[in-house]
């Protein structure tokens, strides 16, 4: 049980490279005849569902979209916040609104690949939303209070192994990627750590930084603004190479930890049956936004990699990401608690 699983969790790993290989070949799938006719879309105002807390990651990349869809569409883009149940709340508000295109939804795997193996949900996330574009890919980093005694993984472990079962580890939800690193961790290192989920990372930002919490395996777009701030001290980067932001942390496997590289990918997703004209020209938007060297100065500084896959091959990367977390889950017995 415990190799399946690793081996799985190493797989996470091959996302760290998707992105860039995604970035080198952006779609230009919007076929010609569909940019001539110039369709009337967008006619009304449009919202970005997040289901995240203000202040993730999901929400400041939801936002950096906003602000360039909004001028380009000549629509209003507002984001709004639907945190808890493993972000799946926005999915399922997502997939029952009108299939008009005025309604988004930035989705990361948790919501897409991972909770439907564990929750159960009133929507099919494979089915109710019409895939647009990958947005990003992040490596999860380990980070702890920057008051904490723990400096390195050695010495995480070591105080982990002195006081078995009292560690607390913090996640946006269960089911969450957070959540799936922490049990990694778990397996890679023989331990075991207890799991507070929380409605977002944001949330549980603040009981990381009082002590409340010891740890978390946290996105890089959602930690890093706490660790530039000095409040985080992050021990490991969970990816088969170092950050470039973050060139002096060392990944887990740097520091024997191996298997349990986790990433985090975050998609943009329309209500299934919006017309094809519609979801074409978000992919071109997509495509275009993430070209913008802001844009792609804003994603490297969270840690990630812009993304570039549209239409089918991202669609396909989607279904791909769900069967291949719900074996992980399986193999881990990671259950609602």
């Amino acid at each position: 049980m415990k190799r399946s699983f690793l081996a799985h969790a190493t797989g996470l790993a091959r996302l760290a490279g998707l992105a860039g290989l995604a970035a080198a070949a952006v779609l230009t799938a919007v076929p010609a005849g569909a940019q001539q006719q110039q369709p009337p879309y967008p006619d009304k105002p449009m919202r970005i569902m997040v289901g995240a807390s203000p202040g993730g990651g999901t929400d400041i990349l939801a936002r950096v979209l906003a602000d360039k869809f909004s001028p380009a569409l000549k629509q209003p883009v507002v984001v709004e916040n639907r945190p808890g149940a493993s972000n799946t709340i926005a999915g399922e508000l997502t997939a029952r609104a009108p299939a008009d295109g005025a309604t988004l939804l930035l989705a990361t795997n948790t919501a897409q690949a991972v909770a439907p193996h564990i929750l159960k949900l009133k929507y099919d996330p494979l089915k109710d939303l019409q895939p647009v574009g990958l947005v990003a890919v992040m490596p999860n980093v380990l980070v702890v209070s920057a008051s904490s005694p723990y400096r390195s993984v050695k010495d995480l472990v070591a105080a982990m192994a002195a006081k078995p079962g009292s560690f607390k580890y913090a996640s946006s939800g269960i089911g969450s990627t957070q959540h799936v690193g922490g049990e990694a961790f778990n397996l890679a290192t023989g331990m075991k750590s207890i799991h507070v989920p929380y409605k977002g990372s944001s949330q549980a930002h603040v009981d990381i930084i009082a002590g409340e919490v010891d740890m978390m395996f946290d996105s890089t777009s959602s930690a890093m603004g706490q660790i530039k701030a000095g409040k985080f001290r992050a021990l490991a980067v969970s990816a088969p190479q170092r950050s470039p932001e973050l060139p002096d942390v060392p990944t887990l496997a740097e520091q024997g930890i191996k298997g349990a590289d986790v990433s985090t990918w975050y998609g943009l997703y329309v209500t299934a049956g919006t017309p094809r004209p519609a979801v074409e020209r978000l992919s071109a938007e997509l495509s275009r936004t993430l070209k913008l060297a802001d844009v792609q100065t804003r994603i490297k500084a969270l840690g990630g990699e812009p993304g570039g896959l549209t239409g089918e091959p991202f669609a396909a990367m989607n279904r791909q990401e769900f069967d291949h977390y719900g074996q992980l889950v399986r193999d881990a017995n990671i259950k609602a608690e």
